[in-house]
């Protein structure tokens, strides 16, 4: 943990000056990821900043102790506490900053998993998906069309062979936002009378080629609304969840890919 930060210039000494500054500064917890993270590094930055500070005042406070984050700052979005924020906003003490830049734009037990109506079949794992598991967690005597989606490391990109990619996330609001897609989905089927189940798990870390990063299990009573919902569900994903990939290239090198500015739903 990096802690940074002093308030208003104070130079006091002691109980008095403790007191002093607890009563006129907030503590914030930043985390960064991608690359954020290669700027600000991957431990929780902790920065004591004047009570009553804002976004931008934190945004002045992190530029002028890491100015490498100047370019990079116009493509981030933010996150207070798990949630999305636009626009300038009042910070809380305590509160948590994630600095997201853009996601990759796809790919493809869980640690994080979903609720929200979906039966737990949403989540992050760190182990190779099971992908039969994902099928049964949908199969329903109702539905007569069950569809699997893979999306599997290829081993090339642009030209160039890739040994691996690494996938990283925000994982609190990752999970979160996984379990939403499914459930809003699942809701949006029922509002048509058409009942679905559905099911998405992305794996992160280290991922070698041929293995999949994301799998998506859909079951209805016709296969139509199982292709629908399925390239949704995808799509929605690289939009809306913060995950980001990390391609390693055959000769040494790797890259970020970041593509894709995260929307707020």
């Amino acid at each position: 943990m990096v802690r940074l930060g002093a308030v208003n210039g104070l130079n006091l000494r002691g109980a008095r000056a403790r007191r002093m500054l607890a009563s006129r500064a907030m503590n914030i917890r930043i985390i960064a990821f991608a690359t954020a993270s290669d700027i600000l590094g991957k431990e929780p930055v902790e920065l004591t900043i004047p009570d009553g500070s804002s976004l931008s005042d934190l945004r002045g406070e992190l530029l002028a102790q890491y100015p490498e984050l100047n370019k990079l700052w116009p493509r981030l979005a933010i996150a207070v506490d798990g949630e999305l924020v636009r626009g300038d906003r009042e910070l809380l003490d305590g509160c948590e900053v994630a600095l997201l830049p853009p996601v990759s734009g796809g790919s493809g037990g869980p640690d994080g998993v979903g609720s929200n109506g979906t039966g737990g079949r949403t989540g992050l794992t760190d182990l190779p998906i099971d992908v039969a598991a994902m099928e049964r967690s949908v199969v329903d005597p109702a539905c007569g069309a069950v569809l699997l989606f893979l999306g599997n490391v290829r081993d090339h990109h642009a030209g160039r062979q890739v040994a691996r990619l690494g996938y990283s996330a925000y994982r609190t609001m990752a999970a979160k936002t996984l379990a939403r897609i499914a459930a809003e989905l699942e809701a949006e089927s029922a509002e048509r009378g058409v009942r679905m189940n559905v099911a998405i798990m992305h794996r992160l870390g280290e991922v070698p080629v041929g293995e999949a990063s994301v799998v998506i299990a859909v079951s209805s009573p016709h296969r139509d609304a199982a292709y629908q919902a399925s390239r949704e569900a995808l799509e929605r994903l690289k939009r809306e969840v913060p995950i980001w990939k990390r391609e390693h290239y055959v000769d040494g090198e790797t890259v970020w890919r970041e593509e894709e500015s995260l929307v707020e739903v």
